[in-house]
């Protein structure tokens, strides 16, 4: 028998200690901000799993209460989310509030409609592969106004480009007949596909791809209801 010797036993209480301290950061209740070594020993499914039980607390009516002016204090040197979401600009669906995140926990890119552009993914690259994050969380939602805009083909200065990136989703699916914002299964269904077509191109960036494969991060899709407030995962 191989009997461990004092550098395994380091090595072993070493791994133990940051176990446990990412166990006392997912836990319930904390209020602890990220750091470095928290984040690191967060996996994606776990990192995917916190915010499942954030939303199911949102949706309770039982948020985590924190101090938020220490969290200010406490998160003044550095950052370290364990989760980004890129989401729509729609003020019922802010991330941090539905998931019950608090200061420093999430990265969040809005953009009218949740799709995936140039910016939108540098943004996604740097919260990653560059700050660490574990999990990226494409997130649309019911009664969307952008893919609204977009099944009706609406045109209005700078808007007109930003639904155009939106209006694939639609191509893409079997439909017959004049699209209409005033169907509303038609308008959910462009959503999803919008989020789907928003997940699949994260997936194919090299950077993500390549973190992904190393089992470094998790690209999912969900769906936020307005009337409820619950989410709907894609996984």
């Amino acid at each position: 028998m191989i009997q461990p010797t004092r550098r395994h036993l380091l090595h072993a209480s070493a791994a133990m200690a940051t176990t446990a301290l990412a166990g006392r950061a997912l836990a319930q209740g904390s209020c602890a901000v990220p750091t470095r070594d928290v984040q690191a020993a967060i996996s994606p499914d776990a990192a995917l799993q916190r915010l499942r039980e954030g939303n199911a607390r949102f949706v309770a009516g039982q948020p985590i209460q924190c101090d938020l002016r220490a969290q200010v204090r406490a998160s003044a040197g550095g950052q370290a989310p364990f989760a980004a979401v890129l989401g729509c600009i729609d003020s019922r669906v802010p991330p941090e509030l539905v998931f019950d995140q608090r200061l420093g926990d999430i990265f969040a890119a809005r953009v009218a409609g949740n799709f995936v552009n140039d910016d939108i993914l540098g943004s996604l690259e740097f919260a990653t592969q560059l700050a660490g994050a574990r999990l990226i969380v494409v997130l649309g939602h019911t009664e969307c106004g952008a893919i609204k805009g977009a099944v009706d083909n609406a045109k209005l200065g700078h808007l007109t480009g930003l639904l155009a990136q939106i209006r694939p989703s639609l191509e893409r699916l079997d439909y017959r007949g004049t699209p209409s914002s005033k169907d509303k299964a038609l308008v959910q269904r462009v959503a999803e596909r919008n989020v789907q077509d928003a997940v699949t191109r994260l997936n194919a960036a090299p950077v993500l791809a390549a973190l992904v494969k190393a089992g470094q991060l998790r690209i999912v899709g969900a769906m936020h209801d307005v009337a409820t407030g619950r989410i709907g995962w894609q996984v």
